[in-house]
């Protein structure tokens, strides 16, 4: 069940990124910014599943919450700050526009 939400969340993300570049800029960069998502799940899932697979046994925590649902909750919240310091806004100091 966790593992369906963790899907599920990076699913509406995806959505959510390709719709905002599409608008903002075109449709190319729109899906560059879904591959790119795609790489780093797919990347990352592998990598923390090594990192998992060193921590715990296969069954882990619970039915629940097993040795893949504790690699993707890990990979979920590196994401979470990777993609909050990617997708910020460029933001511009009012007092710095014609100064130079």
């Amino acid at each position: 069940m966790i593992i369906s939400i963790i899907f599920f969340l990076h699913l509406i993300f995806s959505l959510v990124i390709f719709t905002i570049k599409w608008q903002e800029d075109k449709l190319s960069t729109a899906f560059l910014n879904i591959g790119l998502i795609a790489v780093l799940f797919a990347v990352g899932w592998s990598i923390e599943g090594i990192v998992a697979k060193a921590v715990m046994e296969p069954k882990g925590f619970g039915i629940h919450f097993d040795r893949d649902t504790f690699a993707l909750t890990l990979l979920t919240i590196g994401e979470y700050f990777f993609y909050r310091l990617y997708y910020k806004p460029i933001q511009t100091i009012e007092g710095d526009k014609g100064k130079q």
